[in-house]
């Protein structure tokens, strides 16, 4: 018998969704992301046991530097990190959702990543895209989706 891999990798993309203080979408973008070393080996360390944490925390960021598969940290952090507000698992797809509220994420937002801690801890993700300018009042969620394949 003849039995072939089939793994094509790990990938990700997000939809982040910006609207302002009367709930109005002012903008919404979809972008790929980085699957970073650290967060391979998370993958594979989780499917040993849970030594590791669950992912639990997206921070947001004003960084412009391309992701790269070292990276372990967002390159400039707009406040704290917020916990997930949703985990689902469907198929080979784990699905992550935060929401940045009025006064969380504020600034020009260039840049997010998935941690399984709200400070320090293990990233799984990073993205970096075109400018969202996210007010004091504004509120953004992203819908981030990685897949393994």
């Amino acid at each position: 018998m003849n039995l072939k891999e089939n793994v094509k990798g790990t990938k990700g993309e997000l939809n982040i969704v910006l609207r302002d203080a009367t709930g109005n979408v002012t903008q919404e973008v979809t972008v790929p992301n980085l699957v970073v070393d650290t967060g391979l080996a998370y993958i594979a360390s989780r499917m040993k046991d849970t030594t590791l944490s669950a992912m639990s925390h997206m921070g947001v960021g004003a960084g412009t530097t391309d992701p790269a598969a070292g990276n372990t940290a967002l390159e400039s952090a707009l406040g704290a990190r917020e916990a997930l507000t949703s985990t689902t698992v469907t198929a080979n797809a784990i699905e992550y959702v935060a929401t940045f509220g009025a006064g969380s994420g504020t600034g020009a937002v260039t840049e997010a990543g998935i941690f399984n801690a709200l400070t320090s801890g293990t990233m799984l993700c990073r993205t970096e895209f075109a400018v969202i300018n996210k007010g004091a009042s504004d509120s953004m969620t992203i819908t981030w989706t990685v897949t393994v394949s």
